[in-house]
């Protein structure tokens, strides 16, 4: 069940705002903070009491789950902070399976898209303390907030196409 949908303004404000937070903590700290993930998790329930947490909420637990073990993995090779599994995994409450998979998908590329700009951009930063080339750490929770707006935003029909104007020149027979 993707949450999102039929979940009222002022919670979809709040889960966005929670977002935006972790993704600007991340840039300027390479740290997404507990209470922010904790906001992400907890309004998830809100939506879930509003539709009397039906049976079809098994897959939102299984996303959850799933990012959650699959990140801890990650997190203990040392290729993803712990900050960014919370922030990923508690996102993935708020969808079904299928919209996980998008989830993951524009997560992906948005890191990807991401890793090239800093590696391009890397001789141009500095570390302002030491005055040495920046850290070699991305800030993926920008990926993370990037993936899941745009997941969001296609299932509130912010993204459908439009009907095509009718062609003022055509002929009409």
């Amino acid at each position: 069940m993707n949450l999102i949908v039929g979940s009222p303004t002022w919670l979809v404000i709040i889960l966005i705002a929670a977002i935006a937070a972790a993704a600007i903590e991340d840039a300027v700290r390479l740290r997404i903070s507990n209470i922010t993930c904790a906001v992400v998790l907890m309004a998830a329930l809100v939506p879930m009491a509003f539709h009397g947490f039906p049976l079809a909420l098994w897959q939102n637990l299984v996303v959850f789950v799933a990012i959650l073990a699959i990140g801890t993995a990650i997190f203990a090779a040392g290729k993803m902070g712990g900050g960014d599994v919370k922030l990923l995994a508690c996102i993935g409450l708020w969808m079904n399976l299928s919209a996980a998979a998008w989830l993951v998908a524009s997560t992906l590329i948005a890191g990807g898209l991401l890793a090239i700009a800093f590696i391009a951009t890397r001789p141009l930063r500095r570390d302002s303390v030491r005055g040495r080339p920046a850290s070699k750490n991305i800030p993926y929770g920008l990926a993370i907030a990037a993936g899941a707006c745009l997941v969001f935003a296609g299932q509130l029909g912010l993204m459908a196409s439009r009907p095509a104007a009718p062609d003022p020149y055509a002929i009409v027979r």
